[in-house]
C-alpha cells in the first residue's frame, strides 16, 4: 500500500500554506492576515511554476563544490521570521557565540517546522562549541541549564517566565552503530555540513546559521526540495545511513504517520533488506519511536510501513500475524485491517477521554492480538476465537514489558485488552443492576476508555446491526449513570471500612480483615447498598460461619 501511493497518488509539490507564504514574500501581495483564498488566482498561475523550479534543488548534493548554500531568499527569511516569532532571543544567543569565536545554527526538525510554519517553543541548534564551551555562553544568558545529555554533546537550557522557550545544543557530531552494539558510539564533528550528513532525513538535514554577517539557509542534500514533494529521503545511501543508526527506519514510519510524508523507495528497499538490524537497537529506543507514531494523527500509515516492510516481525510481531486471520463476523478483510479502523475510530472518540490517550489506542490496536493463538474452525464453516480476549491480555502485557513500558500502562492496556467483549454478553439490555456493578467494578478508573474501546470495535458494516449495538451501548451507559448517582459507583466500596471490621469481630489487623471486606464488597456489588446496621448483620453471619 505505502509504495503505491507515491503512484497513484503523487503529493502537491507546494502546499497551499507554504506557497501563500512564498508568494508574500517574494510578491509583497500580503501580510500576516492574507488567506490563503486571497492571493489573486493569476499570479498563482503564473507563479506557480517559478517556485517550483526555485525549490527543486539538485538530488545530487555532492555535485555542489564548497560550501552549498540555497539562494532562496524566501525559505531565509520564512524561516528566519518564523525563529524570531518563537524566540526573538535567539539573535542574541548568536550574538554571544559569535563573540565567543563559535558558530550557531538553527538546525534539524527545527528548521523543517519553520518552513512549515509549525515551529515549536523546543529549538535544535548546533555549534562546533565543545559541551563545556556551550555551557559557559550559556551560563551568563539562560534562567537554567541542564547537562544530562553533555556526554553525547548536548547542552540543553531555558530562557524566559512566562512563554520560556527551551534549547538543545549539540555540538557538530556523527553517530553510529557497532555491528551488535546497542547503544550508538558518538563522535564530535568538525564541519555543519559534516554534521547535517549524519543526519536521518534531508527534511531534517536543512540549517539556519545564525553567526555569518547575515542567517543563512543551508541545504546541502535538497531536504527543501523534498519538503514540497512531502518525501522522506535520506543524506547518505539509506543502506548506510540505517546501518549507522538501524532506529533511522523507525523513524521513517514515523515521520511518514506525523507528517503525512512518502518514504522514498530506496529507503524502503533498504528497510525491507536491513530490517533484522532494528534488534541491536535498545527496546527503550525503540519504544519511543513506536510511541511517537502511535500518538501521531495519521497512525496507520506508518504502521502499514512497519508491517509492509517486515519491521514489524522485530518490534511487535503480534500485529503482522493478524493479517492472516479472518475476523468471526466475516466483515473485515482480516483482524489486522479491522484493528486499524478500530484504531481510528477511538481517536476520533479521544474528546471522551481528555485528548489524545496512549493507553486507549494501544489497547485498541492490541485488542484482537489473541485471535491467531485461539483461532478455531467449527463444523458449519466458520472461525471462531474463544477466550481471544484473555489470551490477547497475557499478548499484550508480555510484548508491553518487553519494549520497557512502564507497569501502569502495561497492567491497564492488557486490562482493557481482556474487558473488551465484556459488552457483548449485554444483549438487549437483560443485565441486572448487580451485573452493570460488576462491569464498573472491573473496569475501575479505565471505564471510559473501556466505553471508547467497546464503540470502536463494532466495525460491521450492517448499519442495522451497527445502530442496535450503539443502542445497547447507549443504554448500558444510561444504566450504569442512573446507578452512579444513587449509589455513588465510582468509589464503590463496602458499608464496613477495616476499622469497623476489627471494632465488630474483635480482631487485630490480619489477612482475615481482607477477606471479610472482600466478602462484603461482594454483598455490596450483588444487593446494592447495605446500609451499616445490615452489612454488621452479615458481617457477623459469616464470622460464624467461619468457626
Amino acid at each position: 500500500m505505502f509504495r503505491s501511493e507515491l503512484k497513484t497518488n503523487p503529493p502537491a509539490l507546494i502546499s497551499s500554506t507554504f506557497l501563500t507564504r512564498t508568494l508574500a514574500l517574494l510578491f509583497g501581495c500580503g501580510g500576516p492576515g492574507l488567506g490563503a483564498g486571497e492571493v489573486p488566482s493569476l499570479i498563482v498561475t503564473l507563479v506557480s511554476v517559478t517556485i517550483e523550479v526555485l525549490l527543486v534543488l539538485p538530488l545530487d548534493a555532492m555535485s555542489t563544490r564548497g560550501r552549498p548554500t540555497v539562494p532562496l531568499s524566501a525559505a531565509q527569511t520564512l524561516a528566519m521570521g518564523e525563529l524570531l516569532r518563537v524566540a526573538p532571543a535567539a539573535s542574541a544567543l548568536a550574538g554571544r557565540f559569535l563573540q565567543a569565536g563559535f558558530k550557531l545554527a538553527l538546525v534539524g526538525g527545527s528548521v523543517r517546522d519553520a518552513l512549515l510554519g509549525r515551529l515549536s517553543a523546543d529549538l535544535d541548534f548546533t555549534t562546533d562549541a565543545k559541551p563545556e564551551q556551550t555551557r559557559a555562553i550559556l551560563a551568563k544568558w539562560a534562567d537554567a541549564i541542564w547537562e544530562t545529555g553533555a556526554a553525547f554533546g548536548t547542552i540543553a537550557a531555558k530562557k524566559g517566565r512566562g512563554n520560556p522557550v527551551t534549547i538543545e545544543i549539540t555540538t557538530y557530531r556523527s553517530e553510529v552503530y557497532l555491528d551488535e552494539s546497542r547503544k550508538p558510539q558518538v563522535a564530535f564533528g568538525e564541519s555543519l555540513e559534516g554534521d547535517l550528513h549524519r543526519r536521518d532525513f534531508t527534511i531534517n538535514a536543512m540549517a539556519l546559521e545564525l553567526t555569518t554577517s547575515e542567517p543563512t539557509f543551508i541545504d546541502p542534500y535538497g531536504g527543501l526540495r523534498d519538503l514540497t514533494l512531502k518525501l522522506l529521503r535520506t543524506p547518505a545511501k539509506p543502506e548506510l545511513s540505517f546501518s549507522d543508526d538501524p532506529l533511522r527506519m523507525m523513524r521513517a514510519a514515523r515521520f511518514a504517520a506525523q507528517l503525512d510524508f512518502i518514504v522514498d523507495e530506496a529507503a524502503l528497499d533498504a528497510i525491507v533488506s536491513m530490517k533484522e538490524r532494528i534488534a541491536i537497537v535498545s527496546a527503550e529506543r525503540v519504544r519511543d519511536e513506536f510511541v511517537k507514531l502511535l500518538m501521531s494523527d495519521s497512525p496507520r500509515l506508518g504502521l502499514s510501513i512497519l508491517v509492509e516492510s517486515g519491521l514489524a516481525e522485530y518490534v511487535i510481531p503480534e500485529l503482522p500475524r493478524l493479517k492472516l486471520e479472518i475476523d468471526e463476523h466475516h466483515r473485515h478483510k482480516d483482524v489486522y485491517e479491522h484493528s486499524l479502523t478500530v484504531l481510528e475510530k477511538a481517536i476520533a472518540l479521544e474528546e471522551r477521554v481528555g485528548g489524545p490517550d496512549l493507553v486507549l489506542r494501544l489497547a485498541a490496536l492490541l485488542h484482537d492480538i489473541g485471535k491467531p493463538k485461539t483461532r478455531a474452525f467449527v463444523p458449519d464453516g466458520g472461525v471462531s476465537f474463544h477466550h481471544h480476549e484473555v489470551v490477547g491480555a497475557h499478548l499484550a502485557k508480555a510484548r508491553l514489558k518487553a519494549l520497557r513500558f512502564d507497569k501502569q500502562t502495561v497492567d491497564d492496556v492488557s486490562s482493557l485488552v481482556e474487558l473488551h467483549l465484556r459488552f457483548h454478553g449485554y444483549g438487549a439490555g437483560e443485565w441486572s443492576d448487580s451485573a452493570v456493578r460488576r462491569y464498573v467494578r472491573d473496569a475501575g478508573p479505565l471505564l471510559e476508555r473501556l466505553h471508547v474501546l467497546t464503540r470502536s470495535d463494532c466495525t460491521t458494516r450492517n448499519q442495522k446491526k451497527a445502530k442496535a449495538l450503539a443502542d445497547s451501548y447507549d443504554d448500558l451507559e444510561d444504566r450504569i449513570a442512573r446507578l452512579g448517582e444513587e449509589e455513588e459507583l465510582a468509589s464503590m466500596r463496602p458499608d464496613l471500612d477495616g476499622t469497623s471490621i476489627m471494632d465488630i469481630l474483635g480482631i487485630p489487623p490480619s489477612r482475615i480483615v481482607g477477606q471479610a471486606y472482600d466478602y462484603l464488597l461482594e454483598l455490596r456489588i450483588e444487593n446494592g447498598p447495605l446500609g451499616v446496621e445490615r452489612a454488621t448483620e452479615e458481617l457477623k453471619k459469616w464470622w460464624a460461619g467461619r468457626a
